[in-house]
């Protein structure tokens, strides 16, 4: 890192020797004639260390150091004096100065002197950045993750919190996009007021709008009574969009407006309804590809799109599954009132190799269903899911001795494909076999083949 030093001195030659033997140890050095020139230079540029004379001609050394650390108190302060009195030292370091030397400077005790400073401010800096993150981490409970990838998404999500911006959470189904969208709501100044979730791919156009909007006695078949939305219930708080992907073109209109000028109408009416919502939205899908295919608004997804987070898979991120392991079997077994419950050593070493298309989602459900098919306190492979088993085979075609092998290979990267169709098509064996370009009959042929149910 390369250290920036101000040299405050009335005294040129005192200046140009300071200044030479610094430059050659790597500094980049700003030299100031007087105080206020070193205020001036301080307010234009970053400044790291001050080296100032205590006695000047227009303002004295602690006026500079004064003034410095009025406009960034993290700048060092070193205070030369000719007058190495205990008075002056004192007074110094009372108002903040690192420390002082007496005229003559002994280079070789300035050179220590810097070095220890620049050591000091790192060390702070470094204590300081750890607080911070400390304490971000620790305004997140519920949220289990030890990975770098995802310490940056909740770093990313406390800072986003503290601001009123639209946010776009994208990532995985399972990833635990509503837990980062609660997480910054519940750290937002809008917290004590409601967080209210909407799943926009559970509903079709009409009950998608009167959900989000509300509406009116007599608005459509079956309204017999006036409904507030559900932008009217977050009202002062949070509103939760998830798949936000999924919503018909003509919602989007209307929610646009939401976002541009916080007001609307209730289906079947006409008073205009002024709210004070933040909205988080969340999708699964390229929302950048359903705009070139005209199903998603340019204009909506800039106003969602103010800052966006990134949630990545668990699959990139495996050093949170042993910790997601041991956070839900601590879950489940305690709800199932049953104590040192634990995994066999086969069961883990499968559990921590399994991909989970499904992310934390399906490795909850996976624990879950462990612990209550259990028999005893040892969690064996007979409790974990088929898939999981399977994807363990898979492993098997990797071993040295059979890469040699083009068949195993050649069904490996079959397996890879069908499981993934199947993924894509959440089950669906007709969609997934038309998206693999074969028959029905051959799809289902080979899961019989592999065991897969």
């Amino acid at each position: 890192m390369e250290y920036t030093i101000l040299i405050v001195d009335d005294e040129a030659t005192q200046r140009k020797v300071l200044s030479g033997f610094l430059k050659k140890q790597g500094y980049k050095i700003y030299e100031a004639s007087s105080g206020n020139q070193a205020i001036e230079i301080a307010s234009k540029n970053i400044i790291d260390l001050v080296i100032t004379d205590f006695k000047m001609p227009d303002i004295s050394g602690i006026e500079v150091l004064k003034l410095v650390r009025s406009i960034n108190p993290e700048i060092a302060v070193i205070i030369m004096t000719a007058f190495g009195t205990i008075e002056t030292a004192v007074e110094a370091m009372r108002e903040g100065a690192y420390n002082y030397l007496t005229k003559p400077i002994n280079l070789d005790e300035l050179e220590l002197l810097i070095n220890r400073t620049f050591e000091r401010q790192r060390l702070v800096s470094e204590n300081k950045l750890l607080k911070e993150q400390l304490i971000e981490r620790l305004t997140f409970p519920g949220i289990v993750s030890q990975s770098a990838a995802m310490e940056n998404v909740l770093n990313t999500a406390s800072r986003v919190a503290r601001s009123k911006a639209s946010v776009l959470i994208r990532g995985e189904s399972g990833t635990g996009k509503e837990l980062i969208a609660k997480a910054i709501h519940f750290n937002s100044q809008r917290k004590e007021k409601p967080f209210i979730a909407v799943n926009c791919a559970a509903l079709n156009e009409n009950l998608l709008e009167s959900e989000l909007f509300g509406h009116e006695k007599g608005a459509f078949t079956g309204a017999d009574k006036q409904r507030r939305g559900r932008f009217e219930l977050a009202d002062g708080g949070t509103i939760f969009l998830d798949e936000i992907g999924d919503i018909p073109l003509a919602t989007q209109v209307k929610l646009l407006r939401v976002l541009q000028e916080q007001q609307f109408e209730r289906v079947g009416g006409s008073e205009t309804i002024k709210v004070d919502v933040r909205i988080i939205a969340a999708t699964n899908r390229n929302l950048e590809d359903l705009i070139k295919a005209g199903t998603f608004r340019e204009d909506l997804y800039y106003r969602l799109n103010v800052v966006t987070i990134d949630i990545p898979p668990l699959r990139n991120r495996r050093e949170d599954i042993p910790a997601l392991l041991e956070y839900f079997l601590k879950k489940f077994a305690s709800e199932q009132k049953r104590d040192n419950i634990a995994f066999s050593k086969e069961a883990w070493e499968l559990l921590l190799r399994y991909n989970y298309p499904g992310n934390i989602r399906e490795l909850e459900n996976i624990v879950q269903r462990a612990v209550i098919l259990s028999r005893q306190n040892l969690i064996t492979t007979n409790e974990l899911p088929q898939v999981v088993k399977e994807f363990q085979k898979e492993g098997d075609l990797q071993k040295p001795e059979m890469l040699t092998s083009l068949p195993a290979q050649v069904e490996k990267l079959e397996k890879e494909l069908i499981f993934e169709a199947l993924r894509l098509t959440n089950g669906n064996q007709s969609k997934a076999a038309e998206m693999l370009g074969i028959s029905e009959r051959n799809l289902r042929y080979k899961l019989k083949k592999w065991g897969v149910k």
